[in-house]
């Protein structure tokens, strides 16, 4: 199964000095939000991952993926929130938009900024999904069910969530350390 996973392609954006480290090895590069159109300069790593719609391989690519992200963010309360987002967001790529058909893949793509801030997108090859369609699981008549909390858990864990492409692509980004908790959304 893990045989399927294909490697992460690596790209850091910027020009080389000599002598500096491969964290300072990034230069400026645009760094925009697809949901909010905002545009900021910073420098940025990008991981690009493909994975098999097989749920064995959620647990072993996001221990990798924090370690990258780690790197970025030292430690931080807050990446076991990006943790637990990537984590819902590749089960329901994997059970629900791919149906854990073996012959589609899930789609990664993990940016870092040197300050700090992740922007993850996962793409599956599925239908999609009317986003603003799922019952809100803490309503009376669906808190005792034993799913649909995927959605709801990304949205209050990250500071930006936008589906695109008719739901089959999630987008997520956490601000820089610190700057998250200052514009929490209310849920």
């Amino acid at each position: 199964m893990f045989a399927k996973m294909k490697a992460a392609q690596v790209h850091s954006f910027g020009k080389a000095e000599s002598g500096t480290s491969e964290d300072e090895d990034m230069a400026h590069a645009q760094h925009a939000s697809p949901a909010s159109g905002s545009f900021r300069a910073a420098s940025f790593v990008e991981l690009r991952n493909t994975l098999p719609s097989h749920v064995g391989v959620i647990s072993p690519f996001v221990d990798q993926l924090m370690r990258f992200i780690s790197r970025f963010r030292g430690v931080d309360e807050n990446d076991f929130e990006i943790e637990l987002a990537v984590r819902e967001a590749l089960v329901n790529a994997i059970v629900h938009g791919n149906q854990q058909d073996p012959r589609k893949c899930v789609y990664v793509r993990s940016r870092c900024t040197t300050d700090g801030e992740v922007s993850i997108t996962v793409e599956d090859e599925g239908q999609g999904f009317e986003s603003d369609a799922v019952p809100d699981p803490t309503s009376a008549d669906n808190v005792v069910r034993t799913h649909g909390r995927g959605i709801c858990l990304i949205n209050t864990l990250m500071d930006e969530v936008d589906f695109q492409l008719g739901g089959s692509v999630v987008y997520m980004r956490k601000r820089a350390n610190g700057d998250s908790e200052m514009v929490r959304k209310p849920q």
